[in-house]
């Protein structure tokens, strides 16, 4: 099933997603935080490495990903000027 694009969803389902992102970023963290614990245990433990790396590498990407997705729900809320 496809997504809507945010600018075809009803007000409505725009405040429904807004509450649904709330939950969405609590669980972002904890993944975060997750790969940096990953990242730090394997540079104790290992020294540093690809494997080292790797982790972190994903955390930055997927993170800028998250943000990038809570401006544009943020955007179109204030351009319907709902909050």
């Amino acid at each position: 099933m496809e997504e809507k694009a945010l600018n075809e969803l009803t007000d409505q389902e725009l405040l429904e997603k807004k509450k649904k992102s709330r939950s969405e970023k609590t669980i972002n963290a904890v993944i975060f935080g997750f790969l940096i614990g990953i990242v730090v245990y394997s540079s104790v433990k290992n020294g540093i490495g690809f494997f080292t790396f790797f982790p972190l590498f994903f955390a930055f990407y997927a993170a800028s990903r998250w943000k990038k997705g809570g401006k544009e729900l943020e955007k179109e809320l204030e351009s319907r000027n709902l909050k």
